[in-house]
Parts: structure tokens; sequence; C-alpha cells
């Protein structure tokens, strides 16, 4: 019988997704599962997104540039301009999400075994996409300790060899929620600077900063723009993960060329997800808004009532919609998988993402779990009474 490949045997599990099959056989037990596991928000597509694709009229749904339509190409310059970014429309190429973008930036960039240096706990896809363009992760510890700041220019300096091709942030940050400051990612530059590195900078929740603090993007910074690579969605930003509309972005004609090679070889993105992008530029600000005064209040909730349960943290977010916690807990795989198979509290459980998915470095995350707070107030209250209750009775329970 044929053998899988190694490339296939090497590649990690989704730690959002691996515990889908004991939910599901939760659900079955009429057990309600509370979904704090994946970062999808219930909030509404805009309307006028939806009805860009409800009112459209093509006879023929044909290929498009590869670099996507024109016309949402242009649209998105606008956008830009108004988070102070400024770009032309051949400096935008459209991708199948944001995903596809990362991966035509690694296969672009990076040979086989070179390095990229990120941050950890990190979105725990950048392990998968690393394995299936055979780049090596680099991974420099922030801690939940001091909130997952980006750890300072000395320790990004041990870890640098001449296999070190590029930095990666996501910024807001997915798992953390950190938001890194101007000052950090100035820092950041001297190093991409000094080291004539690329940075690739996720910021597909650039929208989503809270407290009042400002997003501070690194394509704002002159002095590297032709190390940046920009990656992007409308994802998360209009609450439309399914259409799959992501974006590479970049000042570097050579990086924007060789990943049209990439591009053309998968044809086109997808047509109708490119029209409801273009009319989505056309939300107003009073969706954000009313987004982020929802996401401050269900940030709140979560992260009120976990750091109120003995031997628990949850550094509190400035952005995005995710929190990381430490718990009182042996392993973080097996609590969440306990959660799904041996415990409800009055017909209800919850479903965490362990953070053992998120660390690239063995051993780390043991005693974490990410939580995405997508839900509504009631249902999140709810979901950490589970939790509270759950943590009482674990029989893996450290403290």
């Amino acid at each position: 019988m044929p053998t899988i490949s190694k490339k296939g045997q090497t590649m990690p599990s989704s730690p959002i997704r691996k515990l889908v099959p004991f939910s599901d056989e939760a659900k079955k037990r009429g057990v309600h599962v509370y979904h704090l596991n994946i970062g999808q928000p219930d909030i509404e597509t805009p309307e006028c997104a939806r009805n860009a694709v409800k009112n459209n009229d093509l006879k023929v749904i044909a290929y498009s540039h590869s670099a996507g339509i024109m016309s949402c190409r242009e649209k998105l310059v606008q956008y830009y301009k108004s988070v102070n970014i400024d770009l032309t429309p051949e400096e935008i190429m459209i991708t199948t999400g944001g995903s596809e973008a990362i991966l035509f930036a690694f296969n672009s960039c990076l040979d086989v075994d070179d390095e990229v240096i990120i941050p950890e706990p990190f979105y725990a896809n950048y392990n998968g996409f690393s394995v299936t363009c055979g780049v090596k992760v680099k991974p420099i510890i922030s801690t939940i300790d001091n909130g997952f700041a980006l750890p300072s220019i000395e320790e990004f300096e041990k870890i640098i060899t001449p296999k070190t091709k590029a930095i990666m942030i996501c910024n807001p940050n997915n798992p953390t929620g950190y938001l890194y400051s101007k000052e950090e990612l100035l820092q950041l530059a001297e190093i991409v600077k000094k080291h004539d590195l690329f940075l690739f900078v996720d910021e597909v929740y650039r929208e989503f900063c809270y407290d009042g603090v400002k997003h501070f993007s690194v394509m704002e910074i002159p002095e590297i723009a032709q190390n940046v690579v920009l990656l992007d969605s409308v994802s998360k930003r209009y609450s439309a993960c399914g259409v799959r509309i992501g974006a590479l972005i970049t000042h570097n004609k050579e990086v924007y060329a060789t990943a049209m090679k990439f591009a053309q070889a998968r044809l086109s993105p997808p047509t109708y997800g490119q029209i409801l992008t273009e009319a989505a530029v056309d939300t107003p600000q009073s969706y954000f808004d009313n987004v982020i005064t929802d996401y401050v209040a269900r940030r709140n909730t979560v992260v009120d009532a976990i750091n109120a349960m003995p031997g628990c943290l949850c550094p509190k977010p400035k952005g995005a919609f995710y929190a990381v916690a430490r718990l009182p807990i042996d392993n973080s795989d097996k609590f969440c998988r306990w959660l799904l198979e041996d415990f409800n509290l009055n017909g209800e459980t919850v479903m965490l993402a362990p953070a053992t998915g998120f660390y690239s470095t063995a051993g780390k995350g043991t005693n974490e779990v990410r939580i995405s707070y997508c839900l509504k107030v009631d249902d999140l209250k709810a979901a950490m009474k589970c939790l509270e209750a759950a943590l009482k009775v674990y029989p893996g329970r450290t403290c």
C-alpha cells in the first residue's frame, strides 16, 4: 500500500478544530456546547456587503485577473488610505483568504529550510503553513506574565542565524490579543533593517483595538518599505469568514511579481467574494463602533470572570477577540477533551482551544488555553460558569 508523505505526517492538527469530533459527540448526547474555541464572530456581515451578492446579476461567473478584480483593488486602495496606508492597486494582490496570502509570502520570499522568527504563542496555522512550504519556524518566547509583550531586541539577536530570512508578527495578536505599540514596532524595524530581513505582518484584526489605543501599522515605517509584506483578510473585519478573501500587500515589486506566479497557478480568487469585499468597504463607521462596544463588553466578561477564579490568570487583551488564560490544570489538551467527554453543568459545557497548538516550543502552553470571546455576553457568562465549575472537579487540577 502506498505510504503517506513525510510532509503529511509532519503537518500538525489544528488545535482549533481537532476536538470537533468530541464536540459533535457531546451534542449527540444532548449537551449544549459553548464554542469558545474558534474566532467565528456572531456579528452580522454588513448589509451593504450582503446585498451586493444578493442583487448581483452576473450571467457568467468568470475568472478574474489573478491579482483580483481591478475595481475591488481600487476600492481597497480607498480603505487603506483611510487607515493611513498609501497604496496603488498594483501593490494589492487579492487572495483566497488570508491563509493563501501567507502561503504566497512564504513561497515567494523563503527557500526550503530558511528560518522565520515568530513570537510565540502564535496563530496555530503558521506552523501548518511552514510545513507546507518547507520553512522552519524559529520561536521566540513571549510570556503571559508580562502580558505577551514583544521580546527585547537582544532576545531576537540571540536566535538570528545565517538561515534567518524573515520575522513574522500578528498585530493585534491571535491568540493573545496583544497589541504591539508603535515603539515596539520601530524596534522591530531596526532589527529588520540591520539584518536585511523580510517582515511579514498579519493585520487582520486591525479594526479591533480597545481602551482608546490606536493601531499602528508597519506600513507606516518608510525605512522598511521594501522589507514589509502585509497580510490581510476581510474575514474578521466584516464578519465574512466564509467568503475567503484576503490580500498580500507590498511596495516591493520583486516580491509582488514573484507572488503573481503563484497567483496565476491557482488562476483567480473567488468572484463573489470580491464583489462582497468591494461593497463592504462602504460599511459605515457606526458598524465598527457598535462591534467594538460589543467586543469590549465580551472581553471584560471573560477576563474578569477568569481572573476571579482561584489559580487563574488572564491578561486583558487590547485588541482582536481572543485571550490566553493560564489555568490550574496538568495538561490543556487533556482538559479541553475532558470538558467535552466527561463534564457538563446542567447539560452545558464549553469548548476551548488548548494553547499547546499555538506554541512551536515543545512543552509550552500545557497549562494555558485560548479563548475566543465571539459569543453574546449572556452565552459567555454561562460558559464561564461552566469553566469555573469544571475547574473545581477536574481530576488533573494542580492547585
